[in-house]
């Protein structure tokens, strides 16, 4: 172990009192689930299923979306699945979507005691670990107890990369727990193989291989009645710092399209409120769905900050500009809308999506924009141009469709792993 993981068990270890106050301070936030604090600890709120467990860790939402594929085809063989994850977003989205077999739980804070609590009682027998997330502790510690791990999905930014490479013993000795890497993309394995993680193969990105994001007919059928034939756009997943831009290509739109409906759905629902007066300080009429608003033929923004919705929002309208990508963050899922056939929009960030954007780029199957000046003047011309938005839909749906090779990629990876711990079911079951 390195003198930084050291100095982190440590901290870690002895830092109850912080770690308790952290997390009082996230219940009253809002962030964390009161009726399942236990489990932040270690403390299992199910029983153990009996036979081979695989345990897939996905941090939030889209990394927990993403590998519902790939469960479906985990419960093809005798196996329990558990899937942890940490946001209370994605824990309500997974018991809705989440077929019986499998159980949810929150993943342990990454405490030593707590994480030996919850592997004392979970006792897996695979480990996949979705995308990036990496907690020293927990990975150790499941490593030291003879576990297999493999990185699914797994990506790594520029910018961690560049921070990781600050202390490569550290990120050595944390990739070299996993027996296998599947990186998103010949990028990312590049970066991964350079901080020290062995066995790296590409297997395309997961997010290729999702189901389409479901929706409420009823809801919708609703909403279309309500906002009729008026002209509408989305701006989905925004991200603080984004919403002032969509609120200035709203009015740049509007001039042309006085009657222009503008749905706005928070990354983060919690913030409709903040982004809704965000909107009345620029003179502009907004309902808001969490306070039970309809959309009033006078409402020029629909802020959609309900949970787990998307997949209603993106069939409501044609044109979808993508969050997460006017700011430094990276970007936001652009296959979901791709799948429903939005004609799609971004920003210039869109490294976490780097494989999909150039996906798209090679069949002119998106339009960036840099700015609200920029994204107004494109939804001005997209909304006077229904051929062109037929077009990028259909491109944007093209990628999506030549992506489906994927999961079946990754489990051909998994097969050596899962075979080992389907053999001693099936020959039980056979006895």
């Amino acid at each position: 172990m390195t003198l930084p993981l050291a100095l982190y068990r440590a901290a870690t270890g002895a830092g109850r009192p912080l770690i308790e106050a952290l997390l009082r301070r996230r219940l009253e936030r809002g962030r964390e689930d009161p009726e399942r604090a236990g489990e932040r600890r270690g403390i299992a709120g199910r029983d153990r299923p009996t036979g081979p467990l695989v345990w897939l860790h996905a941090a939030s939402v889209g990394e927990a979306l993403s590998v519902l594929t790939l469960i479906d085809r985990l419960l093809e063989r005798p196996l329990g699945v558990l899937v942890t994850s940490g946001t209370v977003t994605s824990a309500h989205l997974l018991a809705e979507r989440l077929p019986d077999r499998v159980l949810h739980q929150y993943v342990p804070v990454d405490r030593p005691a707590w994480v030996a609590r919850f592997l004392d009682h979970w006792r897996p027998d695979l480990a996949l670990w979705v995308e990036s997330e990496l907690w020293p502790n927990l990975l150790t510690a499941t490593h030291d107890r003879g576990v297999p791990l493999v990185l699914v999905n797994a990506r790594m930014s520029a910018r961690s990369h560049a921070r990781w490479r600050r202390t490569p013993r550290t990120a050595k000795a944390l990739l070299d727990v996993f027996d296998l890497v599947l990186a998103q993309d010949e990028t990312f394995a590049g970066r991964l193989r350079d901080l020290g993680a062995r066995h790296v193969a590409v297997a395309g990105n997961l997010k290729f291989a999702a189901a389409p994001l479901p929706a409420d007919p009823d809801a919708l059928a609703t909403l279309l009645v309500q906002i009729g034939a008026r002209p509408r756009w989305l701006a989905a997943s925004l991200h603080p710092g984004e919403d002032g831009a969509v609120w200035t290509a709203h009015e740049i739109a509007a001039r042309t399209s006085p009657d222009l409906l503008t749905v706005a759905v928070p990354r983060h629902p919690h913030r409709g409120p903040e982004f809704a007066a965000a909107a009345r300080a620029r003179g502009l009429t907004v309902a808001l769905r969490s306070a039970g608003d309809p959309v009033a033929p006078d409402a020029a923004v629909y802020i959609a900050d309900g949970m787990g919705e998307l997949g209603l929002f993106y069939r409501l309208a044609d044109i979808v500009f993508v969050g997460g990508s006017l700011i430094l963050h990276g970007g936001q899922n652009l296959l979901e809308p791709a799948q429903l056939r939005s004609a799609l929009l971004h920003g210039p960030s869109t490294d976490n999506f780097a494989s999909i954007v150039a996906a798209l780029d090679d069949v002119d199957g998106s339009v960036r924009v840099a700015d609200g000046a920029e994204l107004g003047a494109a939804i001005t011309r997209l909304l006077a141009d229904p051929a062109e938005v037929a077009r990028l839909a259909e491109a944007a749906a093209g990628v999506a469709a030549a992506q489906a090779h994927v999961l079946d990629d990754i489990a051909a990876h998994l097969e050596p792993y899962l075979d080992r711990l389907a053999a001693p079911a099936l020959a039980h079951a056979r006895a």
